[in-house]
């Protein structure tokens, strides 16, 4: 592949909110490859992951699918668990302080985070570090010469900060050292490259950069990638929200939960989480605006992509077989009861009160059993508000048309 079908691969996707400096980081981004080419030599790109919780979703997989394509082309990829930044916790997009973690919940949460991204990387490829390598030998007196190199001002600045500035909203003075640790990292491993999401420009660009130019370092290409929306096509993918895609789950339950999507976030979908390569997804999006391929189809070729990524297309087949039968040759019965729910109530409230289930207890345990379905897609939690009207499954012989 020459450089730019390089980077227009590894540009795809990104977003910046301004053109000037995705134009800026495009053109750095091919001399950086350039170089490389001519000195014979790996580019040195990461992305790092806080272990906050302990299971990711698609929306995390996102920075991960960006370092794959690097490794594909043949560079030298690092896997960075934020093992001390997740003691500070990083305010980006946050309108509140994080809360503290303790280093034994950090690193209980790191436990698995290497092997879910195994799915997405290339686990013989990839370099899997922890910050506190480094991080932990600063003295204090570091952290100062460090800080000189900014501005409060530089902070206020920032979106989420400002905002809390204006409401009351206290600013701890401990989360600016995130932009500072992070910004460390790049130092640290003498990065070339780093990848991540839009929250993190901020640490990526003003932190990173002017952290690596301080201390004599070529400032880093900053790749950063779009946020993906959850199932409802709009909100960020959040567990709180209840509109994620788990990484940790099955094949069917993926295929499902993608099938979920409203076509309008297809877009989006094709361009931050799958493999194709832009020609291909113009390809695509000019069938379906053409009316030459169904909405549907694409739709379906989505969620095969997707689940073939993280599952394998044997198991991925098999998903999509199961989809076809149950909704498109109607395993799901024609004639069924019906249930208008109120506002506001659960998921639990609304299968008790539509007689799905005789307890809490039942409930729960179909929930852990993954036996709770609405239109295909696998409800995970009881205690959250009933996401939409549709089709809901109960086990496998109880249905209810709820409206």
């Amino acid at each position: 592949m020459n450089i730019d079908k390089q980077v227009e691969l590894l540009m795809q996707g990104t977003a910046y909110g301004d053109e000037d400096l995705k134009k800026s980081m495009t053109a750095e981004l091919r001399q950086r490859l350039l170089e490389a080419e001519k000195e014979g030599r790996q580019l040195r790109v990461y992305c790092g992951f806080d272990p906050t919780s302990t299971d990711l979703h698609l929306g995390h997989t996102i920075p991960m699918h960006k370092l794959r394509q690097f490794q594909d082309l043949g560079h030298d990829v690092t896997f960075l668990i934020g093992s001390y930044t997740a003691l500070v916790g990083d305010p980006s997009d946050k309108n509140k302080a994080r809360p503290v973690l303790t280093e034994e919940l950090v690193a209980e949460n790191a436990r698995t985070y290497a092997d879910q991204a195994f799915r997405v990387l290339d686990r013989q490829k990839t370099k899997v570090r922890y910050n506190g390598e480094w991080l932990s030998e600063l003295s204090l007196l570091d952290l100062i010469r460090l800080g000189q190199n900014f501005t409060v001002q530089q902070f206020l600045a920032r979106e989420n900060f400002s905002k809390r500035l204006e409401t009351g909203e206290p600013i701890y003075l401990h989360e600016t050292f995130y932009a500072l640790m992070q910004g460390y990292d790049a130092v640290a491993m003498q990065t070339d490259v780093q990848v991540g999401g839009t929250d993190q420009l901020f640490n990526i660009i003003v932190a990173g950069r002017k952290l690596q130019e301080a201390l004599g370092q070529k400032p880093l290409v900053g790749v950063i990638t779009g946020i993906l929306p959850g199932t409802d096509g709009v909100q960020r993918m959040s567990k709180s929200t209840g509109n994620v895609i788990p990484i940790n789950t099955d094949a069917e339950d993926m295929y499902g939960k993608v099938m979920s999507l409203p076509d309008f976030a297809m877009s989006t979908y094709y361009r931050l989480a799958t493999r194709f390569t832009p020609h291909e997804i113009d390809e695509i999006e000019k069938e379906v605006s053409s009316g030459k391929m169904h909405p549907r189809d694409a739709k379906m070729k989505l969620a095969y992509e997707i689940t073939g990524i993280f599952y394998g297309e044997q198991a991925a087949r098999p998903a999509q077989e199961s989809f076809v039968r149950t909704f498109q040759q109607k395993e799901v019965p024609d004639e069924m009861p019906e249930f208008s729910m109120q506002k506001g109530q659960t998921v639990l409230d609304v299968i008790l009160a539509a007689g799905l289930a005789e307890s809490k207890s039942e409930v729960r345990r179909l929930l852990d059993q993954k036996g709770v379905r609405l239109d295909g897609e696998t409800l995970e939690r009881g205690d959250v508000v009933f996401p939409h009207t549709g089709v809901l499954q109960v086990g496998k012989r109880r249905f209810v048309r709820v409206k």
